[in-house]
């Protein structure tokens, strides 16, 4: 197809150049590109794909700068919960929210993830949208950390049936041997409030729209993932480390 635009452009390139020898009007130019075009559609074709090509430049380009601003927030906050090993050589950052659907249905992938590769860090992000259920489960999951005990609590919480309100996570809570006393006067923490702002700055930034949502290397992935996919971005994510 190549040769259909080195055609026109040297045409147009003559036409261009004998503008003023032959006078050839704006309505003359036009009736000729048109023209050319009906001839030759193959041409819109080669420019669609190459606009596409550029578009997907430019967004990869934008990916890479919005993470590398973001990385530090990503990766290394304080105030958010590490599972996995806390010093392993590949990053996996998880929005979730424990009312999603499929963040519960994602839970068997990260659970083999971390189960197979002893140097997967997971980062998971609290980003509770689904309602008031949601905002009390992660801010009990959040202040479990006082207890020590944000992993088996998150795990118990992705396991449960029904919804994540205060009645079946306290109950969870509790089950865990969590104290409860503790615990809710822990939900206060401003702690909390700072994690959820800076969940909420960080999918704005990414251009998240919804949960489950991943970070592996530079790859956003939105929405649920398979093992087997999740393992390629990691073993690509270990590659350009």
């Amino acid at each position: 197809m190549k040769h259909y635009i080195c055609h026109a452009i040297v045409f147009f390139g003559i036409a261009t150049t004998s503008v003023q020898a032959d006078e050839l009007s704006r309505e003359d130019v036009k009736e000729i590109v048109l023209e050319t075009l009906r001839e030759n559609p193959e041409i819109l074709l080669e420019v669609s794909e190459i606009l596409q090509r550029k578009q997907q430049q430019a967004e990869a380009a934008r990916v890479t700068q919005t993470l590398g601003a973001l990385r530090p927030q990503l990766e290394n906050d304080p105030n958010a919960p590490v599972l996995g090993n806390p010093n392993g050589d590949v990053t996996v950052v998880e929005f979730f929210d424990y009312n999603c659907p499929y963040c519960r249905q994602a839970k068997p992938t990260v659970e083999a993830l971390l189960a197979q590769d002893p140097n997967v860090r997971l980062v998971y992000r609290e980003w509770p949208i689904l309602g008031e259920g949601s905002v009390f489960a992660a801010r009990a999951a959040l202040a479990s950390r006082n207890q020590g005990k944000y992993e088996e609590f998150h795990w118990a919480m992705m396991g449960m049936q029904g919804r994540a309100e205060e009645t079946s996570v306290l109950r969870i809570a509790e089950s865990i041997g969590l104290d409860i006393d503790q615990l809710i006067i822990d939900m206060e923490s401003p702690e909390i409030d700072q994690h959820f702002a800076a969940s909420v700055e960080l999918t704005k930034a990414l251009g998240f729209g919804g949960t489950p949502s991943f970070v592996v290397g530079d790859a956003l992935v939105p929405g649920l993932i398979e093992i087997d996919a999740m393992t390629q971005l990691v073993d690509q994510a270990r590659a350009k480390n």
